[in-house]
């Protein structure tokens, strides 16, 4: 029967990630030992109860006394297997899913059996009369519960994993759709000072190292603030190069924000945006303006530059970093992200707001 069941679940047997142990985070049973997990299991067993007693009645919509008996007896045996479940999760998530839910099932009979014995004796205090019938079939409700609660949230579980390798793989490939469009400008930019400025190039290959590296770096899915500048900084160094004194760049940075999570790469593409659409095709060049700051639970990080002129290609090009940019945002962090872009007057500005969080260390 309970090969049966690992055919039911899908399991093989080997623990959720094939080595000897698995984290408790990895356990395909949620945490019982937090309140929510708890109370969602009194109010559906308190459910459950509930039809019972409507289709137990013969009279009336519903047994009360047959329902206050059941939902005592059904709400002190969630409590207890909840609680041996949540004190043997670390031990529960080291074995194979067929042990971890051999365990579980045997937890959860054992603890019906002892209550179902314990209020038999209460409810026919005859000597020596036990109904081991009504106690059979009170075993074997269980059994069925159990089985259908446990392939619940085995699926939820599987499906979650399954969820997570998506997001890694889009946030991925997101990452790598905008890594061509600065390194090939800067290689060229590169190209082009070998021959007169050789010093210069030499630093600006050093600076496109950095690029690369970051770049190549699809696993981070967050870094800290502070790094993500340091490439800009590196970035804005070879366009200075190509642009010269075209090309003025204004830094407002609150300070205290160095470890604030952001994802690789979301703010260089802004910038670099801001130069090939609002300063390169001008002759006299222009100003970008790079202002970050704290406001409540957000920062906001703000691109300012002068308004580009109206070419339908840059014009795509722009939407879709801002499109890639939005997409990697919404992945991550969910709704509390924004990204904005308008116009006014004679300035073209791209907001992002971020909702405060600390980058891991790394």
């Amino acid at each position: 029967m309970w090969r049966d069941y690992s055919i039911l679940t899908g399991a093989k047997e080997t623990p959720l990630n094939g080595d000897k142990s698995v984290s408790s985070h990895d356990f395909f049973v949620p945490d019982l030992c937090r309140v929510r997990a708890v109370f969602l299991l009194l109010v559906t067993s308190e459910l459950f109860v509930l039809v019972l007693s409507i289709v137990q009645t013969e009279t009336g919509w519903i047994d009360w006394n047959y329902f206050g008996l059941l939902s005592l007896f059904v709400q002190w045996t969630t409590l207890t297997s909840a609680a041996l479940i949540c004190l043997l999760r670390s031990r529960l998530a080291r074995m194979t899913v067929t042990r971890s839910t051999l365990l579980i099932v045997a937890i959860v009979l054992a603890d019906v059996l002892a209550f179902s014995l314990f209020a038999d004796r209460v409810l026919h205090p005859e000597p020596g009369v036990t109904k081991w019938q009504g106690i059979a079939k009170k075993l074997l409700v269980a059994l069925l519960i159990v089985l259908m609660v446990l392939r619940y949230f085995y699926l939820q579980h599987q499906w979650q994993a399954q969820r997570e390798a998506e997001m890694g793989a889009r946030l991925a490939a997101l990452q790598a759709r905008i890594q061509p469009h600065f390194l090939f400008n800067s290689m060229n930019t590169i190209a082009s000072l070998i021959a007169t400025r050789p010093e210069q190039a030499e630093e600006a290959v050093l600076d496109l190292s950095e690029l690369f590296r970051a770049s190549l770096r699809t696993s981070d899915q967050l870094i800290p603030l502070a790094r993500e500048l340091e490439l800009c900084r590196r970035y804005l160094a070879i366009e200075s190069l190509r642009l010269g004194e075209r090309l003025q760049v204004d830094w407002v940075v609150s300070p205290g924000l160095e470890h604030q999570a952001i994802p690789p790469l979301t703010l260089q593409p802004l910038i670099e945006n801001a130069i090939y659409h609002g300063i390169q095709p001008r002759p006299e060049g222009g100003t970008v303006r790079i202002e970050i700051s704290a406001r409540g639970e957000f920062v906001y990080l703000m691109v300012q530059n002068p308004k580009p002129e109206q070419d339908q290609r840059r014009h795509r090009g722009n939407r879709i970093a801002l499109a890639n940019i939005q997409s990697r945002l919404q992945a991550l962090f969910g709704e509390p992200a924004v990204l904005k872009h308008s116009h006014q007057h004679e300035t073209y500005t791209v907001t992002l707001r971020l909702p405060r969080r600390k980058a891991s260390q790394q």
